[in-house]
């Protein structure tokens, strides 16, 4: 496993942690230390693959991102991406289950259906004079040519009749629900 390492302008690709450190001890900004150095050795010698960042000052770090490019030039093309975890089953499920989701929603199909919509509504507490969010559950009925587009005609209702601060969830996501009701007439 390889190393990169970047701060700002200065980048490297090295093949062990010594030459790393190497790397890191000549930019004088960096400032060396014992505890520095171990944490270095203990993420290059540990089995996590996300990029690592290391604070200088503030909003100045460094990066490392371990990688099995051989070249700077490997590494620049994304050659040498990490392969997923091969016990990803469920996540891959997942993903295929959200994307059926994803497609159902936009399948033409004219006809009456019936959407359900959770939303943050912002309301006037006229006690106090403030506004808050309040969970809302809203149901309606409506002629609509797909599961997207019963969605967009509920949200523009009620864009229409609610505060504009209020927050409509994704059609996507667990917060929308429609049911196909049949044919129009």
């Amino acid at each position: 496993m390889n190393l990169y390492l970047r701060y700002f302008d200065k980048e490297t690709l090295v093949t062990n942690v010594d030459d790393a450190l190497d790397f890191l001890r000549s930019i004088q900004e960096i400032g060396m230390n014992a505890n520095l150095e171990a944490d270095v050795r203990e993420y290059a010698n540990s089995d996590v693959y996300y990029p690592k960042r290391y604070k200088i000052r503030p909003r100045v770090y460094f990066i490392i991102i371990k990688t099995t490019a051989a070249t700077m030039l490997d590494f620049k093309q994304k050659k040498a991406l990490h392969p997923a975890p091969q016990n990803n089953a469920a996540a891959a499920e997942k993903h295929d289950m959200a994307s059926v989701v994803a497609s159902r929603l936009n399948e033409e199909r004219p006809g009456w259906y019936e959407g359900e919509l959770d939303f943050k509504r912002v309301v006037l507490i006229p006690a106090t004079g403030k506004h808050e969010y309040r969970d809302t559950h809203f149901v309606v009925r409506c002629k609509a040519n797909s599961g997207q587009d019963c969605y967009n005609r509920i949200v523009e209702h009620l864009r229409d009749r609610v505060d504009n601060r209020s927050q409509f969830p994704s059609a996507k996501g667990k917060n929308f629900h429609y049911k196909y009701l049949g044919m129009w007439k």
